[in-house]
């Protein structure tokens, strides 16, 4: 005997989850379809929230309306994550390589440029360890970086100088926003453990240990710019006295 083609049922009308309408075919709703980009991007909303110990892909598929399995199709881990949401904070920078005026001195660039990172670091909590040990998923900064290294050899450095002055004034900029967000999360709050005049009461035996406790955990704002003048002298002191090129592009000494 021949088997009989199986009969198809016919397609449910209405859309689903909603009474059907006479006449009009039901229709399958198609899953939300993502990118990397919107992943991060609601990451780095999420981070305000959860800080980055509690942001996970699971927390950011629950965000989304999704299943986790979505979102490991874009990144097989948190790191991964952590990477993109490091290169979507990257555009919110801008162009540092010229942030003052088409005519800025490289220590005008430089104060300026480190500045910016730093607000960018501190619109997220947690920003500065999001944005530590990540590596960039683009070369989108390489043509910010191209023209800072144009203009640090043109003002004297080496090249290599000029990238290894950068490298040390990143890293400063970033472990100060680290240390910042220890104590202070947000600006307008302070983590448990931290308050000045607790930490002076504490450090009554050491007199001056306790008397620079307020200068440790408050105005990061000052003592931002403080280190920021202290690495610039440094910079001029060291690297450039001693890594500067001739007319001919052969370094000195």
């Amino acid at each position: 005997m021949k088997r009989e083609p199986s009969k198809q049922a016919p397609e449910a009308p209405g859309e689903p989850g909603e009474p059907g309408e006479p006449g009009r075919p039901g229709r399958r709703t198609a899953a939300p379809r993502l990118d990397r980009t919107q992943v991060a991007q609601t990451g780095l909303r999420l981070l305000n929230e959860t800080g980055l110990e509690g942001l996970s892909l699971r927390r950011i598929a629950k965000e989304l309306n999704v299943k986790a399995p979505a979102l490991y199709w874009h990144f097989a881990s948190k790191q991964a994550l952590l990477d993109e949401m490091a290169t979507a904070m990257t555009r919110e920078l801008g162009d540092l390589a010229d942030p003052v005026s088409g005519k800025a001195s490289w220590e005008e660039w430089f104060a300026e440029s480190l500045r910016q990172l730093r607000r960018t670091l501190l619109r997220y909590r947690d920003g500065a360890k999001v944005f530590s040990g990540t590596r960039l998923t683009t070369t989108e900064h390489a043509a910010g970086q191209e023209r800072y290294l144009r203009m640090m050899t043109e003002a004297g450095f080496t090249v290599n100088a000029a990238a290894r002055a950068f490298v040390t004034a990143f890293s400063y900029t970033i472990g100060f926003v680290i240390e910042e967000q220890a104590v202070q999360p947000f600006p307008d709050e302070r983590a448990p453990g931290y308050d000045p005049a607790e930490r002076a009461a504490r450090m009554a035996a050491y007199p001056l240990a306790a008397q620079v406790s307020a200068d440790l955990f408050t105005d990061y704002e000052a003592r931002f710019e403080e280190g920021l003048r202290a690495l610039l002298a440094g910079l001029r002191a060291t690297v450039l006295a001693e890594n500067t090129t001739t007319p001919g592009g052969q370094g000195a000494g």
